[in-house]
């Protein structure tokens, strides 16, 4: 392999672990906020309960409190580490089309910055080949 060719090889590697380190990072510390530093109680009391109470019935606004403060934190988790990078994407997207839809549910949605960039991430991470994600738990795992 030539210098060219290696150092692509190198750029590739490098862009995706960015991607993956950088998307993990948002969700991990947004989830680690919700969770540890303001509480599940005050992100259901404060934001879910006022915004959408009478929209939606209160224990499905607690469970999508929880679900989505659980998925962004144990998500972004699995992200940084890479491991079960796919299924994580999954279930952060998950996140993303709940967002979406709560955000469009309490006001129309022209400030798209809450979700846009963190979409543009996952997608990419999903579209681009898993082998150049050298730097994972899941490449020694499974040896891909």
């Amino acid at each position: 392999m030539n210098n060219h060719n290696s150092s692509i090889a190198i750029n590739k590697v490098v862009a995706v672990t960015t991607i993956r380190l950088v998307l993990g990072f948002i969700f991990l510390m947004q989830g680690y906020g919700k969770v540890f530093k303001f509480g599940l109680d005050n992100v259901y009391t404060n934001f879910f309960l006022p915004t959408y109470q009478e929209l939606l019935p209160s224990f499905l606004l607690q469970a999508t409190a929880y679900y989505t403060s659980y998925v962004e934190l144990i998500g972004g988790l699995f992200l940084v580490i890479g491991l079960c990078r796919d299924y994580a994407l999954y279930a952060l997207a998950s996140v993303l089309v709940i967002v979406t839809f709560g955000h469009g549910l309490s006001e129309p949605i022209w400030d798209l910055s809450h979700v846009l960039y963190r979409l543009i991430l996952l997608v990419a991470l999903l579209l681009l080949p898993k082998v150049w994600d050298r730097f994972t738990i899941d490449r020694f795992l499974f040896k891909y």
